[in-house]
């Protein structure tokens, strides 16, 4: 249990964010499957990111990590150069948690002729494959996973390679499902169409996430119809590239400051970005804080008073725990809309964030797509966190404001961010 530090006074820091996982990952497969070596300046480094390092070692690629003893490239400490190889089956994969490995490689293995095992963490059996798993079988590749569309499962490509064309997939589980097939799409002898067929696609700046990184690597992607995306086949050129710092996970932080009133700084927040965590600024900005975005980063100035919201989030789920927390300590209610998809990620999210503001005493409900949190005072007590990174900073946030909050297994956090609690008390401490 870590006791979450209770803000002893109005904030003044400068929180330093490690790079986006979304960018990482994505940047770390297209390298991967490309013609000449890579070079990704400060990527974030953490268990999904080193996750999918393995995963493409496994998969036959060289990456080197700058400032390691056995760095033969002289690279600067934390840069990461990646040396692409033919791809290669036989092994195995482990996914951990990391939707972006367990989704994002599968088709990665279907360009080797011999099988790949994936597996991961026990909550990761339970998180939806089915759509990219049928997206591969529609490709020719061989998928054994005895017809759950879960975890574990084996992936091998078809005798002669994928040929690519047409695939047809409900994608309104995760839109990862999407991003998983475009990533590959280049490699495939006819280019490859994927065509959504289903209810909304949650997530959508993450597919225009993709979209951008693959056009960085020459990729020609046109996805001017809405609901399809066409990757014509072709050279994937290295990438030599500055990974933005996360959005989504300086949102803790940037919170902090609407809660305890006032200042953070997010040094390096980008002008503009595919990121789906830019979508803060307007979040805490109708929640009572200030914003200001200039050339030095991003400006929260908060009086700790906060208002509710009615928002759609279903282009930025990810954020739903810390505006969740932020809600729980509001004076009005607020309710978040289009995230019903939530349910299918690190733990059910909706049904996680609802029990554990109610165990603190406050009053959360779920709704079909979304939840309906009222202002109710909250009290000290166990924030379980399911091991899902994003509750446990939520149960952060919550614990600058309330007396007594335990925030259970902490170290989650390491999924997605290095040392959460040391920038926690850093920022608190104003270093």
């Amino acid at each position: 249990m870590w006791p979450a530090p209770r803000a002893a006074g109005p904030l003044d820091a400068v929180v330093a964010v490690p790079g986006s996982k979304s960018l990482t990952n994505r940047y770390l497969v297209v390298a991967a499957l490309a013609e000449r070596p890579s070079l990704l300046r400060a990527p974030l480094i953490s268990r999904d990111t080193t996750l999918m390092v393995a995963g493409l070692r496994a998969l036959g690629a060289r990456i080197t990590e700058g400032g390691a003893e056995d760095d033969p490239e002289g690279l600067a400490a934390g840069d990461w150069l990646v040396h692409p190889g033919p791809v290669t089956g036989g092994g195995r994969v482990d996914c951990g948690l990391a939707g972006t490995v367990m989704r994002f490689l599968p088709p990665v293995a279907a360009l080797a002729a011999e099988p790949v095992a994936f597996d991961g963490d026990p909550r990761a059996r339970e998180r939806p494959m089915g759509a990219v798993l049928d997206g591969l079988r529609q490709l020719g590749a061989v998928v054994d996973d005895g017809g759950r569309g879960l975890l574990p499962f084996s992936v091998r490509g078809p005798a002669g390679g994928l040929r690519g064309g047409s695939v047809r997939i409900d994608a309104s589980g995760s839109s990862q499902f999407v991003s998983a097939l475009l990533l590959v799409g280049a490699r495939c002898a006819e280019g490859l169409e994927v065509v959504h067929d289903g209810p909304p696609l949650p997530s959508a700046p993450h597919v225009r996430m993709t979209v951008e990184v693959l056009r960085d690597a020459g990729v020609v992607v046109d996805d001017a119809t809405p609901g399809r995306w066409a990757v014509e086949a072709g050279e994937v050129n290295a990438l030599d590239v500055q990974v933005e710092p996360d959005l989504s996970n300086a949102g803790p932080f940037l919170a902090a400051a609407a809660v305890a009133g006032g200042r953070v700084r997010v040094p390096g927040w980008p002008q503009s970005t595919t990121q789906a965590g830019d979508l803060l600024r307007d979040v805490l900005d109708q929640m009572g804080a200030e914003v200001s975005l200039d050339r030095d980063g991003l400006v929260v100035e908060g009086s700790g008073e906060l208002y509710g919201l009615d928002l759609d989030l279903s282009e930025a789920g990810e954020l739903a725990p810390v505006i969740a927390a932020l809600a729980a300590l509001a004076s009005t209610p607020t309710r978040l809309r289009g995230i019903a998809h939530l349910r299918g990620h690190e733990t059910d999210r909706l049904a996680a964030l609802a029990t554990e503001l109610n165990s603190l005493g406050g009053d959360a409900e779920e709704t079909a797509d979304g939840l309906l949190i009222r202002p109710r005072p909250l009290h000290g007590g166990v924030f379980r966190t399911y091991a899902d990174h994003r509750m446990a900073t939520a149960g952060a946030v919550i614990g600058l404001a309330v007396e007594g909050v335990l925030v259970e297994d902490v170290a989650t956090t390491g999924k997605t961010l290095p040392d959460f609690p040391g920038m926690w008390t850093a920022m608190l401490r104003g270093e």
